[in-house]
C-alpha cells in the first residue's frame, strides 16, 4: 500500500488565475452566475486548461457485501446487493439510466459481493466473499484492505487512460450506510444519534436497532480511530474501500473528481485523512438526506452542487449533478465578453 503515500497533484494556478480572470469579463455582473462560475473555475484549475469541460465522465459502481448485515440493520436483505449488480449488469437500475442520459462510461466492479458473480462485462477484483461483522471483529484484514484499495485506483488509472475529464464513484452494498456511519462517528466524532438515518428505509424500531449496533461497533475499536486505516479496516466495506483508493488515485493522477452521497464522502473523509492534499480534486454532488452527511459537509468545507433529498447512492446524485456542471463550463467558455459584444463594462 505504499502507492497511498505519493501526493496529490497540485491544481494548476495559473489556469485557476485565467479563468478567473475570464469570468470578470463575461458579459454579467461579477459573481451574478454564483456558484456556476466558482465551479468552472476550480474545474479549470483541476484540468489545467483556462476553458474546462466535462464531456467524458467515467463512472465506476463498486458492490460488495458487508457481515455487519447479520445483526439485522437493514430494511432489505443482503441477497440485494447480488440481484442488484445484475439489474446494474442488465441496464435496468437508475445508475444505468443516467449514464446513458449523460452519455458517460459505466462500469461495474465486484470488490465483494458474498456469492461470486460471473458476466462478461463486469470486473471481478474481490477482496473477499463479503467483510467480516464488525460488530465483532475487524471488517477485513489487511491483505483484503489492500486488495480493495487497488481495486479503486486500478478503476480511476482506466478513466485516466480513457482521458476522462471527471471521475465518479458509486457504490452498492447492503447494511454499508451503518459501515459509513460509524466511518463518520469515528473520523469527526459526531454522536451516533445525531449520524444515524434509515438507509434503506427502517422505521422506529430498526433506526433504535442500527443506533445500537453501530455503538457496538465503535465500542469494538474505538482504540483504533487514530489511524484513519485501521478506522477503514475495521469499520469499512470493500466497496468503501475501494472508493477510498479510487480518490487517492484520482488525485494522484490530476483527475477531477464528483463525490456522490453519503457512502462515498464516508469515503472521501478516510481519503483526505489519509492525504490531506487528495481534497483539493473533491467535488460535492449533492447534499444527502442521511443526517450525518452535514457533518461531513462542514468537515470539507465545501457547498454541495445540489439539495434533492437524494439517498439512493449507486453514484446517482453525482451524475445528476453533471449537466449542471456542463452549463457552468458552457456559460464559461461561451459567453462573450464585454469586448466582444461591444458592451460597457463596469464603471
Amino acid at each position: 500500500m505504499e502507492w497511498l503515500n505519493t501526493p496529490a497533484q497540485a491544481p494548476n494556478a495559473a489556469m485557476t488565475a485565467a479563468a478567473h480572470l475570464r469570468q470578470t469579463q463575461l458579459t454579467k455582473p461579477a459573481g451574478a452566475l454564483g456558484e456556476l462560475e466558482a465551479v468552472a473555475i476550480r474545474l479549470a484549475g483541476l484540468q489545467g486548461r483556462e476553458q474546462p469541460r466535462v464531456d467524458n465522465v467515467h463512472i465506476s459502481v463498486f458492490a460488495a457485501d458487508h457481515g455487519v448485515a447479520d445483526e439485522g440493520v437493514s430494511a432489505f436483505p443482503q441477497a440485494v446487493t447480488a440481484q442488484m449488480v445484475h439489474n446494474f449488469l442488465n441496464g435496468g437500475a437508475a445508475i444505468n439510466v443516467l449514464a446513458r442520459e449523460i452519455g458517460a462510461t459505466l462500469e461495474i466492479i465486484d470488490v465483494g459481493v458474498k456469492t461470486p458473480l460471473t458476466h462478461p462485462n463486469l470486473i471481478s477484483q474481490r477482496a473477499g466473499n463479503g467483510t467480516a461483522n464488525s460488530a465483532l471483529d475487524a471488517a477485513m484484514n489487511t491483505a483484503q484492505l489492500s486488495l480493495a484499495l487497488q481495486a479503486g485506483a486500478d478503476a480511476a488509472d482506466r478513466a485516466n487512460a480513457a482521458a476522462a475529464d471527471l471521475f465518479i464513484a458509486g457504490e452498492m452494498g447492503i447494511a454499508n450506510t451503518t459501515a459509513a456511519t460509524a466511518i463518520y462517528c469515528a473520523l469527526l466524532d459526531v454522536a451516533i444519534l445525531d449520524a444515524t438515518g434509515p438507509g434503506t428505509g427502517l422505521d422506529r424500531d430498526g433506526m433504535v436497532h442500527k443506533v445500537n449496533v453501530i455503538r457496538r461497533i465503535l465500542n469494538q475499536h474505538r482504540s483504533h480511530f487514530d489511524d484513519p486505516l485501521e478506522v477503514l479496516r475495521r469499520l469499512g466495506g470493500f466497496e468503501i474501500a475501494a472508493i477510498t483508493g479510487a480518490y487517492i488515485r484520482a488525485a494522484q493522477l490530476g483527475l477531477p473528481v464528483l463525490v456522490d452521497g453519503f457512502i462515498s464522502t464516508a469515503a472521501a473523509l478516510i481519503a483526505i485523512n489519509v492525504q490531506p492534499s487528495v481534497a483539493d480534486w473533491l467535488l460535492l454532488s449533492h447534499t444527502s438526506a442521511e443526517p450525518g452527511h452535514f457533518f461531513a459537509i462542514a468537515e470539507l468545507q465545501q457547498r454541495p452542487l445540489l439539495d434533492l433529498n437524494l439517498r439512493l447512492g449507486e453514484g446517482s446524485g453525482a451524475a445528476v449533478a453533471v449537466p449542471l456542471l456542463r452549463m457552468a463550463c458552457a456559460l464559461h467558455n461561451h459567453m462573450a465578453t464585454f469586448a466582444e459584444a461591444a458592451v460597457a463594462g463596469k464603471l
